[in-house]
């Protein structure tokens, strides 16, 4: 005879954190899904990594001890004259001249890669993009820039850019979405036919068009796509105000005078939350793909900038230098299966139809 597991308690702990017996059961079905569980993890791991970028790709050193004087030039700047140079410019810290220095006078913490993501690596014995070597871990691209150093800092880019936009569209979707399950009549009516209209635009031209007609930034391009993403969760989120504005707490709620932005607010969005969290890390998987799809078409993020769509059109472009390509793709598959896998656990620990059993497995 199988064994049930006893129900959870109302309330328990979970790394020092008071959480609810619903939170419990939601938290033990995530971990059950241990693809999700341990891509979670893996996920957070890489983005921690590259999150301080500048501390792990860097031609700067992170400490500078010299003539009895510490410098922190990944903090500041420094003249060539402030280490008993010549010129009044910023100091090469890769150059012989300030290396020697070093060797005479003092010591440098170096960052674990010595490139920056724009750094070109003038001491190349073949001509770019050079395959890797003991210098360049994964080779260089056709500008000679290290590629390791331009996929930490794109890795970093992108999911910055996605959990931005992810964020914003959230918002906005979700307000849309709740003005129109709310009220529904003509404003539920009106918001619909102005949605399939906007849906019915050719989003991919558009944005090429408005981002060829100035140089979009970071912010510029995060608004641009923002006009067009935002429409992903107002359907699952009208569809909760729908069913839930005409149940009994919400109409003993009017009943007493409470405003209408408050009920929704505080008694109805609770309800849609727990459908809606369960499409985020899909929207962020989408995000982070428009993002590298323009850069790929090279509407995206300003020239120079380090991108994971700017390296894979090098790599399209150079196809005699297969690191780069391949490199870029294995990024990107990794990225977007962890992605794809934590909305797996995320959607089934919302999933209220699941339940555990004795031995801990979903079911």
């Amino acid at each position: 005879m199988t064994s049930i597991a006893p129900p959870p308690p109302a309330e328990s702990r979970w790394l020092g954190i008071r959480i609810s017996r619903l939170s419990h059961r939601r938290l033990a079905n995530f971990r059950a899904n241990r693809r999700g569980w341990w891509s979670t993890w893996i996920f957070l791991a890489l983005f921690l990594f590259t999150l301080p970028a500048e501390f792990v790709a860097n031609d700067r050193p992170l400490l500078v001890w010299l003539d009895g004087e510490l410098y922190a030039p990944i903090l500041n700047s420094y003249a060539e004259t402030d280490f008993g140079g010549e010129f009044e410019t910023e100091a090469d810290y890769r150059d012989p001249y300030f290396q020697q220095l070093l060797q005479d006078n003092g010591w440098a913490l170096w960052p674990l890669i010595r490139y920056g993501n724009r750094t070109v690596n003038f001491a190349l014995r073949e001509p770019a993009p050079a395959p890797p070597s003991a210098d360049n871990w994964l080779g260089t691209d056709d500008q000679a820039r290290d590629v390791l150093a331009r996929l930490i800092y794109g890795f970093r880019i992108s999911v910055l850019f996605g959990l931005c936009l992810t964020f914003f569209s959230s918002l906005v979707g979700i307000a849309a979405g709740a003005i129109q399950g709310y009220f529904g009549g003509w404003v539920d009516l009106l918001f619909q036919r102005f949605i399939e209209i906007w849906q019915g635009l050719p989003t991919l031209y558009l944005l090429i068009i408005l981002a060829s007609l100035v140089e979009p930034n970071f912010a510029w391009l995060l608004g641009l796509l923002l006009l067009f993403s935002w429409m992903s969760l107002v359907g699952v989120v009208r569809a909760e105000f729908l069913r839930a504005r005409n149940f009994d707490f919400v109409r003993a709620a009017r009943a007493l005078g409470v405003d209408d932005v408050t009920i929704m607010r505080r008694h109805v969005l609770p309800n849609a939350m727990a459908s809606t969290l369960t499409f985020l890390p899909f929207i962020l998987t989408g995000s982070v793909t428009v993002l590298t799809s323009l850069d790929f078409l090279g509407f995206g993020l300003p020239a120079g900038s380090p991108s994971l769509g700017e390296l894979l059109a090098q790599g399209k472009r150079n196809l005699h230098a297969p690191w780069l390509g391949v490199t870029v793709f294995v990024v990107l598959s990794v990225m977007l299966s962890l992605l794809v896998f934590i909305g797996e656990a995320v959607r089934d620990a919302f999933d209220p139809r699941r339940s555990l059993d004795a031995s801990g497995r979903a079911g």
